[in-house]
């Protein structure tokens, strides 16, 4: 049953297909050697997803994406995440570094940075999270100092997917210290020529070889050319980035879960005990059903989230359902897969304990499920006293709905 075909255009299929058909072609002694720190950047990953000019697929044609709406960049998303979330990653980042250029830069800052980007000519990366913590925006300590049309950067990130292979640096930065938290805050495009420090100081549980790394500017000159949008104007920006941020991180969860049950649904079609094939065991197939469930619901909420992005509707409660949704249903699916493939699951014969190890990182990165959940509630009681006025009053149904003195609320 394709679902999809319900929820996508032909063009739409069409790339999803083509993505399909990319995914296929990825070596994987490549995740392989990723998986073992002996590729620390997926250079190679990188040429081939430029070459079938499948990068910012909902990028402008004129900046060299093709125009799509965000329903067709999940459904490229959820197939590239069946490579696991070190590749999603990578194959994400120019959608999520090309939203702040390609909404709120100029054209000179897309003909030098994305329009390079989505031709696979320059590698980006965002530079968000700090050593003293990522859920904390607007109290970075990364600090731009205005030196004439310059700024001085002076700070230090670290977590930065892609951080050992990036060409520039999408960087939040402190330039007005005295400001209140929301305006002082800029976007600023830094080349790693520019004298930016890049190291790795410890090991990743999973989601190796996308080459994370902390990277430190010591006195970088950035010239006021490099800021993307208003001058402190960070958080406006960093309002918008968290929809591909989040939306990417759904996406590929849905894909990773979908191929880890699909392996699991295999394994249980030659395993047998007791004489007979282990899909037989109600125990067995009744954790494929439920894994099916949470796949198709985690697909609907997505795609949901990514029609309402496309409708220009606000969206920032059902994004963050969606991430949300989306990263817990995956996690619940790669263990249930686990848990139906027994002990050889828990080795590296299979590619589960793998996808174990790589979508446990999906409910932290891109905004915690706790971080997700405080946005969700209150988006809905922003949005409560004016939908009650459009639906049913249930409460006045109870057998003693009158009476007004039984109800306390102090």
């Amino acid at each position: 049953m394709d679902i999809q075909s319900v929820l996508l255009t032909p063009e739409e299929l069409k790339v999803r297909d083509e993505v399909r058909e990319f995914v296929k072609s990825v070596p994987h002694d490549l995740i392989k050697k990723m998986d073992k720190g002996e590729i620390e950047f997926p250079y190679e990953f990188d040429k081939a997803v430029s070459a079938a000019n499948l990068i910012g697929l909902r990028f402008p044609k004129k900046w060299g994406g093709r125009g799509m709406k965000w329903t067709g960049e999940i459904a490229a998303l959820e197939e590239i995440g069946v490579l696991g979330t070190a590749l999603a990653c990578q194959y994400s980042l120019p959608s999520i570094v090309g939203e702040a250029i390609n909404m709120f830069g100029n054209d000179e800052q897309k003909e030098k940075f994305l329009k390079p980007t989505l031709a696979g000519k320059l590698i980006c990366a965002e530079a968000l999270t700090e050593p003293r913590g990522g859920s904390d925006f607007f109290g970075c300590t990364t600090i731009g100092k205005k030196d004439g049309n310059d700024y001085i950067l002076t700070g230090a990130k670290r977590f930065i997917v892609g951080g050992k292979g990036a060409d520039y640096f999408l960087v939040y930065v402190k330039t007005d210290p005295k400001a209140e938290p929301h305006k002082s805050i800029s976007v600023m495009l830094v080349e790693r020529d520019r004298g930016v420090k890049t190291e790795t100081l410890f090991g990743l549980m999973g989601t190796r070889g996308g080459g994370t790394a902390r990277i430190a500017f010591n006195e970088i000159r950035v010239p006021r050319a490099n800021i993307v949008g208003p001058e402190h104007g960070g958080a406006l920006i960093f309002n918008q980035m968290m929809i591909p941020e989040r939306m990417t991180s759904a996406a590929g969860s849905v894909g990773g879960a979908r191929a880890a049950i699909e392996l699991a649904a295999r394994y249980t079609m030659k395993r047998k005990a007791f004489g007979r094939h282990i899909r037989k065991f109600q125990a067995v197939s009744f954790k494929v059903a439920e894994s099916l469930a949470k796949i198709d619901a985690a697909r609907g909420i997505v795609y949901t989230a990514a029609r309402v992005i496309d409708s220009g509707m606000p969206a920032r409660r059902i994004v963050s359902e969606a991430k949300k949704f989306g990263t817990e249903a995956a996690w619940e699916v790669v263990n249930n897969a686990m848990q139906i493939m027994g002990g050889i699951g828990y080795t590296d014969v299979y590619p589960i304990e793998r996808a174990l190890r790589d979508t446990r990182l999906t409910m932290i990165w891109t905004g915690t499920s706790e971080i997700m959940s405080a946005l969700i509630q209150h988006e809905y009681y922003d949005e409560l006293e004016e939908d009650m006025k459009k639906v049913r009053d249930i409460e006045k149904d109870a057998v003693n709905a009158e009476l007004e003195l039984e109800k306390v609320y102090e």
